[in-house]
């Protein structure tokens, strides 16, 4: 929490009567390493504060307590990724129990994003390397269905927050495939968060955010706060617990959580003026 106060006191300091914040939104993730984030963009453009707080953190999975999942990583032919944790967990686990890696192996990614990210561990361009063309699964079972014959498919995911909708797909379409849970999210204190702040926004990117909230907060109630979500998964994850939601990403016109809160600050704007 020292961290996120010091960032505060240093924007009160900096702001004058004119530039006061509009608005104070939370983004449930850590704050992006590079100043010229879209998110320090959008910042500047509505007058609004942001402050960055992880509601999760990530723990990897021992290899002994991936072990008992009795899973022969050297039989599956194709990896699915859906995120930068499970490339970093699958190698690091991977390395710990002193496995090379196949480089035959076929990726399939949900984005370029998450697929650029193979850069850090392998040669990109000499594997075979598929991804979305979004950030919805279909994109990506459009592209395992090419793919699918004489394949076994490995999921890299936590244990507490595998997506149902890639599973019930794999079994549906009778994909040869299991599960890896090499890492599990565990939920942040954010009580000390809310001491003494409110935030108008709140912006939640996985189901575990929302528990994370939850478990600070049994009882939490909204009192006017807009919550925006990330994925159907976290959507669903705050509807079940009979909370409303005002911002949705990825959708047509706003495919990432930076554009889906570009278009609900312009048009509040706009119906303010």
């Amino acid at each position: 929490m020292q961290n996120i106060n010091k960032r505060m006191v240093t924007q009160d300091e900096n702001a004058t009567a004119t530039n006061t914040p509009q608005k104070r939104i939370l983004i449930s993730q850590a704050r992006p390493e590079s100043d010229k984030s879209p998110y320090f963009d959008l910042e500047r453009k509505h007058k609004i504060e942001l402050v960055f707080y992880p509601f999760i953190k990530i723990e990897g999975i021992t290899p002994k307590e991936f072990r008992k999942q009795k899973i022969d990583l050297s039989k599956y032919t194709s990896i699915i990724f859906t995120s930068r944790n499970a490339i970093d967990h699958y190698f690091r686990m991977n390395e710990e129990m002193r496995r090379p890696i196949d480089q035959e192996i076929k990726y399939f990614c949900t984005t370029e994003s998450v697929a650029l990210y193979l850069q850090k561990f392998i040669l990109y361009r000499k594997r075979k390397i598929f991804f979305g063309a979004s950030a919805n699964n279909k994109s990506l079972f459009d592209i395992i269905k090419k793919h699918r014959d004489g394949e076994t498919f490995l999921y890299v995911c936590s244990e507490n927050q595998q997506d149902s909708d890639i599973v019930g797909w794999l079994k549906t379409n009778n994909c040869d495939f299991n599960l890896a849970f090499m890492y599990r999210s565990v939920s942040n204190d954010v009580k000390a968060l809310f001491e003494n702040e409110k935030f108008d926004v709140i912006c939640l990117f996985t189901p575990s955010g929302i528990r994370s909230l939850l478990d600070s907060f049994p009882d939490y109630k909204q009192n006017g706060t807009v919550l925006g979500t990330f994925g159907e998964n976290t959507t669903k994850a705050v509807a079940d617990a009979g909370l409303n939601i005002g911002i949705k990403a990825p959708v047509p016109l706003a495919p990432s959580m930076v554009t889906a809160l570009d278009k609900y600050l312009a048009e509040e704007a706009k119906n303010k003026g």
